[in-house]
């Protein structure tokens, strides 16, 4: 039990960092507390829902995941180098995939909801 109370307060410390210092963060987790309830509204089952608030999670993780393959490339790298900057460019490459995947989950329930 004291692992997983230790692996929260880690994760949590990681949060807490992340909405302080990452402006994209910021703006996901703005995203995220918005899109509860939108989603709760504009979900027409409980599956909708749960895809709704799922796509935004996933896309705020995959914001987490690039942030940290940032600062690591930054910290055993710190200045430019082509190949660092190849592993920025596809972490960057993965939030994007995720916010296209959130993207395509709203619409599908929006289109759903509408038609």
């Amino acid at each position: 039990m004291n692992a997983l109370v230790l692996a929260f307060l880690n994760s949590w410390r990681g949060l807490r960092h992340g909405a302080r210092t990452e402006r994209a963060v910021r703006q996901e987790l703005v995203l995220l507390a918005v899109g509860v309830p939108v989603a709760l509204l504009l979900g027409a089952t409980l599956w909708v829902r749960v895809a709704l608030m799922v796509s935004l999670l996933l896309m705020l993780a995959a914001e987490f995941l690039n942030t940290a393959v940032e600062k690591l490339c930054d910290h055993v790298h710190p200045s430019h180098h082509p190949m660092i900057g190849r592993v920025k460019d596809l972490a960057s490459a993965g939030t994007f995939m995720a916010q296209v995947a959130a993207l395509l989950v709203w619409m599908a329930a929006l289109v759903e909801r509408l038609g």
